[in-house]
């Protein structure tokens, strides 16, 4: 019998998040199952605005026809887990739209998630062999972090070892490097061990087996 394949939503924060989508559609092909998450171009509509509603709205109408799932990527920022799950499943329920729902939810923001793993961090900055500190976060303190993108900046400035206009340079591809960083996110690695990854993997569980029977 052939495997079915899923369709999904998936609706950012921004454009450099958009890795995240295939590393969720790898978390669920290593539980055997396929699905496959549209990222429409919503510059196509116009002007969207930034809640998670219109950009859900917007999004299943570039689709263009029902999907199984919706992802939406929400970093908590100061207002909490709870505080952005209630945002994103009140703004779901409002569509009244049958889809499996996960929330992605790093805490306080994706850079949390990318602040972990030293060699990946210094082979993006262009340094791999570089023995200058960074001072990166243990793991039990990332998730408190007040500011992880500006921690993540500095440690790749720190990282690349450059000095003036060449430094600036690197400062000026963070959002290349920081999309650089989530490519190569390792699921199973130091990040997994965060409530926030975690909480991902359980979405992604609870999903998978109630699709499991329908395979």
């Amino acid at each position: 019998m052939r495997q079915r394949s899923y369709s999904g939503l998936f609706v950012a924060e921004g454009s450099s998040d958009a890795p995240l989508a295939e590393l969720i559609e790898s978390l669920f092909l290593e539980r055997g199952i396929e699905v496959r998450l549209s990222q429409p171009d919503f510059s196509l509509l116009g002007k969207v605005h930034k809640d998670v509603r219109s950009r859900v709205a917007a999004g299943l109408r570039l689709v263009g026809a029902p999907v199984d799932l919706v992802v939406v990527h929400r970093d908590a920022d100061n207002a909490g887990h709870d505080a952005r799950l209630r945002e994103i499943t009140g703004a779901i329920g409002s569509l009244d739209v049958a889809s499996a729902l996960i929330p992605v939810i790093p805490v306080r923001m994706t850079e949390a998630w990318l602040l972990l793993d030293e060699t990946t961090i210094r082979l993006v900055a262009g340094n791999p062999t570089g023995r200058m500190g960074l001072t990166l976060p243990k793991r039990h303190e990332v998730e408190a972090l007040a500011d992880p993108k500006e921690m993540l900046r500095t440690c790749l400035l720190a990282a690349s070892g450059e000095t003036g206009r060449r430094r600036e340079a690197v400062r000026k591809r963070f959002n290349q490097h920081r999309r650089q960083l989530l490519q190569l996110l390792d699921p199973s690695g130091p990040v997994a061990r965060l409530d926030s990854w975690k909480r991902l993997r359980e979405d992604i569980d609870r999903i998978a087996a109630r699709w499991e029977p329908h395979r």
